[in-house]
């Protein structure tokens, strides 16, 4: 009886949603999907370009129904459906060249099919340019889900909502976060650990540039957090690792911590450590 009433109420709130039919997994499905057949394909998309074709088609279908899920009238699902397909050729193109400059600037990539296959930050930035795109036309929901769902993989999150340019590299990348107003320049290079964020959180701050703005030809080696709106990385810039940065950069900068090494004498310690592990 008691979960008969506890489903009642359940089945009552779904009535409230505005969507009611949603399905992340189509959304799943779409994205890994797109980029297996943009990036990661097996032979007989390889051999078959009939193959190839249905298979595009096939996530055309697939975006629909997702538009339909949202409730979107017919007229504007239209209009996104053929907007988003006419920008996939340009999202092709800049992720070539995301690839090739992770392939020219990392000596332990070998081919750019390794970047395509195994690179954690490729995928993620891959999926943050098809979620932008959507964003950028005013979907709701489907941006945060595909970039989630890139965060739930890679360990890298980045709002769709965020601005980043050309020959954009993540190299490892777990513990990345980028806030939703974000601006990042081309030939940016990013390490794991790396906060791009807000110096506080007030929902009052929504509609407010709140994350930095990283320039072109800036390295932000791992653990660095660099907050606030105002605050900007000037161009050619090397953010060393674990700093702490609210405060505007020039360009041409170096930040890094000093390190102080002191060299104990051979004398024995009286308040030596004795630990096992």
């Amino acid at each position: 009886m008691m979960d008969e009433i506890f489903l009642k109420i359940v089945f009552e709130n779904y009535k409230k949603k505005k969507i009611t039919t949603f399905s992340k997994k189509k959304i799943e499905f779409l994205v890994e999907q797109l980029f297996y057949i943009l990036f990661t394909p097996d032979k007989s998309l390889l051999t078959n370009q009939f193959i190839l074709l249905k298979e595009y088609k096939t996530l055309r279908t697939l975006l629909k129904e997702i538009f339909e899920d949202l409730n979107l009238s017919k007229e504007i699902s239209e209009k996104s459906l053929h907007d988003f397909f006419e920008e996939i050729p340009r999202i092709y193109r800049m992720l070539l060249i995301d690839a090739n400059f992770i392939l020219n600037s990392d000596p332990a990539a070998i081919s750019i099919e390794e970047i395509f296959l195994s690179y954690p930050g490729f995928f993620a930035t891959a999926l943050y340019r098809i979620a932008h795109q959507l964003w950028n036309q005013n979907i709701p929901i489907i941006p945060r889900l595909i970039t989630e769902y890139a965060h739930s993989k890679t360990g890298v999150d980045i709002h769709a909502g965020a601005n980043i340019g050309k020959s954009f590299a993540i190299d490892h990348g777990t513990g990345i976060v980028i806030g939703s107003s974000t601006k990042i320049g081309d030939e940016v290079k990013l390490y794991q650990g790396v906060t791009l964020g807000a110096i506080y959180v007030d929902k009052k701050l929504s509609k407010v540039k709140r994350h930095p703005t990283i320039e072109n030809k800036v390295t932000i080696y791992a653990g660095a957090t660099i907050l606030g709106g105002n605050t900007i990385i000037g161009h050619d810039s090397i953010i060393g690792g674990n700093v702490w940065i609210t405060n505007s950069i020039p360009a041409f900068s170096v930040v890094y911590q000093r390190s102080n090494i002191k060299v104990k004498n051979k004398s024995i310690y009286s308040n030596s450590i004795d630990f096992m592990i």
